[in-house]
């Protein structure tokens, strides 16, 4: 095998480098984007169950609804929404949010807690 033989074998390999790099590169970059949305879509999710429980915390203790909403929102993420329902000795607090992502890809999250009144806890013990 000749030098020229072998610088020509180099070229070709080279251009076979580049041409597997330009396939991997695109893949490699969007697996990546994918894991940081669903890093972010999950960060988002568990601070729903954080604002939910926060928020029903706050009922159950018969703070001011006013206070009770405002904590909740802060623990939330931004753009969420809360509701605040009784239904009996219980208090319900449902959080909901869509979370950021590029065209469709956005995903509807909701989370909820419930918690027991405080006045009806315990009521017969003095």
């Amino acid at each position: 095998m000749g030098r020229s033989e072998t610088l020509r074998g180099l070229r070709r390999d080279r251009g076979m480098v580049t041409a597997e790099a330009a396939v991997v590169l695109p893949v490699l970059v969007t697996f990546t984007m994918g894991l940081v949305w669903a890093l972010l879509a999950a960060s988002a999710q568990i601070r729903c169950v954080d604002a939910a429980r926060t928020g029903a915390r706050a009922v159950a203790r018969q703070e001011p609804r006013a206070a009770a909403l405002a904590a909740a929102h802060e623990a939330a993420p931004d753009g969420a929404r809360v509701e605040v329902s009784r239904e009996g000795d219980l208090v319900r607090v449902t959080v909901r949010v869509r979370s950021a992502g590029p065209g469709l890809l956005g995903v509807d999250l909701s989370a909820q807690a419930v918690a027991a009144a405080e006045e009806t806890v315990g009521g017969g013990v003095t």
